[in-house]
């Protein structure tokens, strides 16, 4: 069991992972995804959503520009989503798409001396902020996370690289004990917590994934209107639970459904805790009935305290 001064290594191999190519990539993806991806220079990046006409969400998405190329990593449920996107609507330009789930590994520091372990210590402390490096001779892209730096490798070289990373002090972990912190930390996940109903505004996601000053994108009508003259119906909060939760359960309060359980996790330090989306006639301080099993859930705003 690992402890909250560990840094943990968690391998994420299978998220699925693109790159982009060509002179017009940067300008394509603008039209295509929420946040502002000509503004980014090499050595930068950014989270996105790629949406519906209507503002929905499809996936989310990090963007990584290496210099050379975008690279892109998503969810695997929207992998093909995002594929079948590009694809479709970069017909004409100077793009060029590259497939990279098989061919990438990725692992997630998490914790206190991921810098110092990934060796990324002269990189800015800003998240997506990325070079190309060499570890135990190979070569890799690391990024910086919320939680620590990702570490991008070819997939013949995985073994080597997470070698290296945990003889240099990290901690193997699975994914679940990742998942406790990131739902401590309040960050939804796509499948988990966020569908194809979602605006990004409804989970919070406007200052991390939405540009106001950048140029149209799909479903940027909806998005807009509801920033400037809307109020979303639900909004993302953390659940302090009285007992573990299922995903899916339904939350009430009094006779009303205002949502469902979306992550559910028990934390070392909170307890049982979890994230929804819940509509906004609940506020944080009131108590929510979860299922038929007496289980109850206090709304609080997130992230939760560490």
């Amino acid at each position: 069991m690992s402890t909250v001064t560990d840094t943990l290594l968690v391998d994420r191999s299978e998220r699925g992972k693109l790159a982009l190519t060509g002179t017009e990539a940067k300008t394509f993806l603008q039209g295509q995804v929420t946040n502002d991806i000509e503004a980014l220079e090499p050595g930068a990046g950014c989270y996105a959503a790629f949406l519906t006409h209507k503002g929905k969400m499809r996936g989310d998405l990090r963007v990584l520009d290496v210099g050379d190329e975008l690279l892109l990593d998503t969810e695997r449920s929207t992998l093909q989503e995002l594929f079948n996107m590009i694809r479709r609507y970069k017909l004409g330009l100077d793009v060029e798409l590259h497939k990279r789930t098989l061919e990438t590994a990725l692992f997630s520091l998490i914790g206190p001396e991921a810098r110092r372990i990934a060796g990324a210590q002269d990189l800015p402390a800003t998240e997506y902020a990325n070079a190309r490096a060499q570890l135990a001779g190979a070569p890799v892209v690391v990024a910086i996370t919320d939680a620590g730096v990702d570490v991008l490798a070819a997939a013949e070289d995985a073994e080597t690289v997470r070698g290296a990373l945990l003889a240099a002090g990290a901690t193997a972990a699975d994914e679940a004990e990742a998942e406790v912190l990131r739902v401590e930390r309040g960050r939804p996940r796509y499948g988990l917590d966020l569908d194809d109903s979602v605006i990004p505004q409804e989970a919070g996601l406007n200052e991390r994934a939405v540009s106001f000053t950048k140029g149209c994108y799909v479903g940027q009508e909806t998005v807009a209107r509801l920033y400037y003259r809307g109020k979303p119906n639900r909004h993302l909060r953390g659940l302090r639970l009285s007992g573990p939760a299922e995903p899916g359960a339904v939350l009430r309060l009094g006779e009303k459904e205002v949502g469902r359980v979306g992550s559910a996790v028990v934390s070392p330090l909170h307890g049982p805790i979890g994230l929804a989306l819940v509509r906004r006639e609940a506020a944080p301080g009131d108590t929510l009935v979860v299922g038929d099993d007496g289980v109850t859930a206090l709304l609080a705003e997130l992230p939760f305290e560490r």
